[in-house]
């Protein structure tokens, strides 16, 4: 069972992921992906802002796509909300599975739909005061469609 936290707390990468294989011998492969805010010139911060039990659901619901389309022996995806500065981790996708295929298939599908369907709003603020709103980006769009059933 893949596990989804959304927090604002920091979180460790390297103890998330040992979790996953502890006491366990029937895992094969475990891919992680973590997520850092960029240091983009005069970014101060990003703050995160979501909607408390839509978004806990809509990341159970993609999560249970993954397990859908995998053969899964379990994972945690961690995404942080409020306000984070340049180095900090934002997301954790980690994904444990008997094969690497799945496991990598699988880690790359959630952070594609995480970046596209998970309903997370991200403020920019900059060096001279100004703040924006992060726009949707195409290319991320475009990774997400893969993905797709017809």
């Amino acid at each position: 069972m893949i596990t989804t936290r959304v927090q604002p707390e920091a979180f460790d990468s390297g103890i998330e992921t040992a979790a996953l294989g502890a006491g366990r011998h029937d895992i094969g492969a475990v891919v992680s992906f973590t997520g850092h805010v960029r240091a983009d010139a005069g970014l101060v911060s990003l703050s995160l802002e979501h909607y408390p039990g839509m978004t806990e659901r809509q990341l159970a619901a993609i999560a249970a796509e993954a397990e859908a389309r995998w053969p899964l022996l379990g994972g945690t995806v961690i995404h942080r909300h409020g306000r984070l500065l340049p180095g900090d981790a934002i997301v954790l996708v980690a994904i444990a599975s008997a094969h690497r295929g799945a496991a990598f298939a699988a880690a790359e599908f959630l952070m594609d739909w995480l970046k596209t369907r998970a309903p997370f709003w991200k403020r920019e603020e900059r060096a001279d005061g100004s703040t924006a709103w992060v726009a949707p980006r195409t290319s991320d769009d475009t990774a997400a469609a893969r993905w797709e059933q017809t």
